[in-house]
């Protein structure tokens, strides 16, 4: 059964009709198609581009598909159509053709240095020739992309420091690269975000130690930058338990987090590519991109920028094409003009994944 849309359809704005066959969308009118929705503001279904269905509360790795199934399911009916999941320690790539979850694209374990990171989550090696061939290995375990540990505390010195020598970071980008697939990096300080943008690294998560230098850098490469700011206000918590142990660390991730909306502008100014993530799994609730988009939009980034960035954008850049003709058959609705007010996200009134309707 085909499916008729008519409403104001971004980012073109204009008053449109569209026609859902199957998991296409077309502007060709379809006999006897069901109207389900006349009227409001019609987007292509939103992303979540940096969020984990493999990881549940607590940081754990979740143990089933279901679990994986039941948060991926907490995100759709939220209006976010398509996840990339930065990191799963446990594979469920049986979801990525089910009808009723959001479209996946995955990465598998994290690459992790020894000890220097999120216990059972990541595979953590050490050595040029080990992180080649743990990227190699779980590019085969994702579907188009490799998450890479960039930095984490260091016990040793007491502060946050890049897990491996910039020769072996290199190397595992390149070897991401040479296995056909992108390459994101989780990183936090100044030093190992710097080493990744210069060696070719696709996509920046958190990113927090960003320099102006390394923005423009950014910028001239077209290097992503997926800034998580609902994460980022986690951090003086962190700070704070790890204050008896590592002083110097905690002051230095209050720093990080009171510089970031800056960081985070400064990124938009220059022309950055940003694309809306939660970090959803562990300590970040899944269903949270409507929020992800209102902290964006306090740092002083404009709505439509990141209307763009959680919708058609995110959705181009990651190879799922949006309310074009063929394209795929997710859209979501509001009532009200989201470019007007932004908190309009939150309540989307009709939500169609894969040609079906949800909500």
């Amino acid at each position: 059964m085909a499916l008729h849309v008519r409403g104001t359809v971004l980012p073109d704005g204009d008053v449109k009709d569209l026609w859902l066959v199957g998991d296409r969308v077309t502007f060709e009118p379809v006999k006897d198609a069901v109207t389900i929705s006349d009227g409001g503001f019609v987007l292509p279904g939103l992303v979540d581009a940096h969020c984990h269905p493999g990881i549940a509360a607590g940081a754990k790795p979740i143990t089933s598909l279901d679990q994986a199934r039941e948060l991926a399911l907490v995100d759709r009916d939220a209006g976010v159509l398509a996840i990339r999941d930065a990191g799963s320690p446990f594979p469920y790539p049986e979801l990525d053709d089910e009808p009723g979850i959001p479209r996946l694209a995955r990465a598998g374990r994290h690459v992790a240095a020894p000890r220097r990171y999120l216990r059972d989550i990541g595979v953590e090696v050490d050595g040029v020739d080990e992180v080649r061939a743990a990227v190699h290995e779980q590019a085969k375990a994702g579907n188009g992309w490799v998450k890479l540990v960039g930095d984490w505390l260091d016990r040793g010195v007491g502060d946050l420091a890049p897990s491996w020598s910039p020769e072996t970071m290199a190397a595992a980008v390149e070897a991401a690269h040479s296995a056909g697939v992108r390459a994101a990096v989780h990183t936090f300080s100044e030093e190992g975000v710097a080493v990744m943008v210069r060696a070719g690294i696709d996509s920046v998560e958190h990113g927090t130690g960003l320099s102006l230098d390394l923005i423009d850098e950014m910028a001239r490469r077209g290097t992503a930058f997926v800034p998580t700011m609902i994460n980022i206000r986690t951090f003086p918590g962190i700070a704070e338990r790890a204050r008896g142990k590592f002083a110097g660390y905690a002051d230095h991730m209050v720093s990080l987090a009171e510089r970031f909306p800056s960081v985070v502008r400064a990124a938009w100014e220059a022309g950055v590519p940003i694309y809306v993530g939660t970090d959803a799994g562990g300590g970040i609730q899944h269903g949270l991109a409507a929020e992800e988009m209102l902290i964006l939009h306090e740092a002083g980034l404009p709505a439509e920028d990141i209307l763009a960035a959680a919708s058609w954008r995110a959705r181009d850049w990651l190879g799922f094409p949006g309310l074009v003709e063929g394209g795929l058959a997710d859209l979501v609705v509001y009532e009200a003009d989201p470019r007007a007010d932004l908190r309009v996200v939150r309540a989307p009134s009709r939500i169609v994944l894969k040609g079906r309707v949800i909500r």
